[in-house]
């Protein structure tokens, strides 16, 4: 009984101090405003044309080049944010998307992306990254695309 009673303890100082060392090692949050190379938060719609024709080539160049599908993408609707820096403050402004769009099978699939400020090539421009459900063969995004929703 004592020495349950000893291990229970021991066990409960222990935890404290991890707890206690996490929020000594934590670093501060900081709005990626406010950094040496600041983010201004300034991302690209998700109707803005040159993120959806960004997509589009993106596809057909995947397709194309590694499943030889002869699948193409034909256009967006139904487009609207799903959130905007979910991540938080600190991390690199992020706006998520959703949108359907046609292909030339005659099926209509979700596509999910994201837009990202300051990514493009040498930190120029924006970066986006995107899924299409059911085409992720390699499941590079994980089940239903989660690698790339909020």
């Amino acid at each position: 009984m004592k020495r349950s009673l000893c291990a229970a303890a021991a066990l409960a100082i222990g935890l404290l101090g991890a707890s206690a060392l996490e929020r000594a090692l934590a670093r501060p949050i900081a709005p990626a405003e406010r950094r040496a190379s600041p983010l201004i938060g300034d991302v690209a719609s998700c109707a803005d044309p040159s993120v959806l024709q960004s997509i589009e080539e993106r596809f057909k160049i995947r397709e194309d080049n590694y499943w030889s599908s002869g699948l193409q993408l034909l256009g967006f609707d139904h487009i609207r944010q799903m959130g905007y820096r979910t991540d938080g403050y600190d991390y690199v402004p992020r706006r998520y998307c959703q949108a359907r769009a046609a292909f030339n099978d005659d099926k209509y699939r979700q596509v999910v992306y994201w837009v990202g400020e300051s990514l493009g090539f040498a930190g120029y421009g924006f970066g986006v990254e995107w899924c299409v459900e059911g085409l992720d063969r390699n499941y590079a995004d994980g089940p239903d695309c989660r690698a790339v929703r909020p």
